[in-house]
C-alpha cells in the first residue's frame, strides 16, 4: 500500500511538473511573439518618432500636443501693418473681404504669442474655415452672415464687441478699427470664463518626413507673387540658406510689430475658388471652400500645380487623387478667385 502511494506521488509530481514547464514554455513563446511583434514594428515604422505638434509635424519636447486651437480674425488693412504674432501661428488664411482688402484667420496651436492683432471682424467663411481645427473662434464684429451662423449655436467663439476694454485692449498707437488686441493670456482668460474645453485631440495634418524633403517634386521657384489688387501684392521669396518662403507686402518684407521676426512659411498654399457677391450688392462676398480646384504648393523651392479639396473643413493639396503632404514647419494658404484664376493672379519666377 505505502509503495503504491508512494509511486502515485512521484507520479503526480512528474505531471505537476510538465505542466509547470508546459506554462513556462507557453509564456516564453508569447514573450518571444511579443518581441519579434514589437521588432517588426520597428522594423517596419523606423524608430518611435518624436512628440510632434500636430499643425506643424515640428518637435514638441515636453509642451502639450493636445491644447486647444485658436482662430483669430486679423486685420490687413495698410493701416494694420505690420500685424502682432503672426509669426507665432501654425497656419495662416489670407482671402478678400470687401474692397478687395485681404484678411487673415490665424492658427494658432503649437506656439502662444505675447500678443494678436489688430483684431477684426468676422466673415461667414473665416468661421467654416476655423471649424477645420475644431478651434476657439475669435474676432472682434462680424458681418451679418458671420453672427448668425456663430450665434445659431455648436461653435465656441469669442467676440470683442463684448469686452472691448477687457479681454480687448485698445492700443493708442493706431485708431479704431485697427486698433483692437488680444493678448493671448487674455484669450485664455475669455475661454475659462465662458466654459470652452482648453484641451482637444488635435487631429495631425500630414507631414513629410525629412529625407523626403530633399525629394520634393516639381519646378523651380524663387518668388511667388499674388496679385490682390494693386497696393494689395504679396509676394513669397525662397531663401535657400533656411529652406523657408519670406513674404513680402507690395515689395517690403513683412515682419512681427514687437519682435521684427520676418514672416515666413515653410508651405505656401495658393488655391482657386469661386468668389461672389452675397445678394449681388459689390460688397460682401461670399466664398466657395467646398467644391475645390486647382492650386499651386511651394515647398522648399519648388512648386507644384496641383488640386485642392476641403477634408473635414480643412484646405489641403492632392494629386491625382492622393493626399500630398506639407514640409514641417508653418503653412500660409492664399485663396485667390477662380475667375481670372491662378494663371492671371500669381506670377511664378525661377
Amino acid at each position: 500500500m505505502r509503495k503504491s502511494l508512494h509511486v502515485l506521488g512521484l507520479v503526480l509530481a512528474f505531471l505537476f511538473l510538465l505542466t509547470a514547464c508546459a506554462k513556462d514554455n507557453e509564456a516564453s513563446t508569447k514573450e518571444q511573439e511579443k518581441s519579434k511583434a514589437s521588432e517588426k514594428t520597428t522594423t517596419e515604422k523606423g524608430e518611435p518618432t518624436t512628440k510632434v505638434y500636430p499643425l506643424t509635424g515640428l518637435p514638441a519636447g515636453d509642451d502639450d500636443i493636445n491644447r486647444r486651437v485658436l482662430a483669430v480674425m486679423v486685420n490687413n488693412h495698410a493701416l494694420a501693418r505690420p500685424q502682432s504674432g503672426l509669426h507665432k501661428a501654425d497656419i495662416v488664411y489670407e482671402a478678400l473681404t470687401e474692397a478687395r482688402i485681404t484678411r487673415f484667420l490665424a492658427i494658432f496651436q503649437s506656439q502662444k504669442p505675447e500678443v494678436i492683432g489688430p483684431v477684426r471682424s468676422a466673415r461667414h467663411y473665416f468661421v467654416d474655415l476655423s471649424q477645420g481645427y475644431g478651434a476657439i473662434y475669435i474676432a472682434h464684429g462680424w458681418s451679418p452672415q458671420a453672427e448668425k451662423k456663430l450665434k445659431s449655436g455648436g461653435i465656441d467663439y469669442i467676440q470683442g464687441l463684448y469686452h472691448d476694454g477687457t479681454w480687448f485692449k485698445r492700443a493708442s498707437f493706431r485708431q479704431a478699427p485697427h486698433n483692437s488686441y488680444l493678448p493671448y493670456d487674455n484669450a485664455i482668460e475669455g475661454a475659462k470664463t465662458k466654459g470652452y474645453d482648453l484641451t482637444q485631440d488635435v487631429k495631425p495634418l500630414p507631414f513629410l518626413e525629412k529625407a523626403e524633403v530633399s525629394k520634393i517634386p516639381g519646378n523651380d521657384v524663387g518668388i511667388a507673387t499674388i496679385t490682390y489688387s494693386s497696393d494689395n501684392v504679396v509676394s513669397y521669396v525662397y531663401h535657400s540658406e533656411d529652406g523657408l518662403f519670406y513674404r513680402h507686402i507690395n515689395g517690403e518684407q513683412a515682419e512681427d510689430r514687437e519682435t521684427k521676426t520676418p514672416l515666413t512659411a515653410a508651405n505656401v498654399f495658393i488655391v482657386s475658388s469661386d468668389h461672389s457677391f452675397i445678394n449681388n450688392n459689390n460688397y460682401r462676398r461670399d466664398i466657395d471652400l467646398t467644391k475645390g480646384g486647382p492650386a499651386y504648393l511651394l515647398q522648399h523651392g519648388k512648386v507644384q500645380k496641383l488640386e485642392w479639396k476641403n477634408v473635414d473643413g480643412r484646405l489641403l493639396p492632392y494629386k491625382d487623387g492622393t493626399a500630398v503632404k506639407f514640409v514641417p514647419g508653418q503653412t500660409w494658404i492664399n485663396i485667390v478667385e477662380s475667375d481670372p484664376g491662378l494663371d492671371k493672379l500669381v506670377t511664378l519666377t525661377d
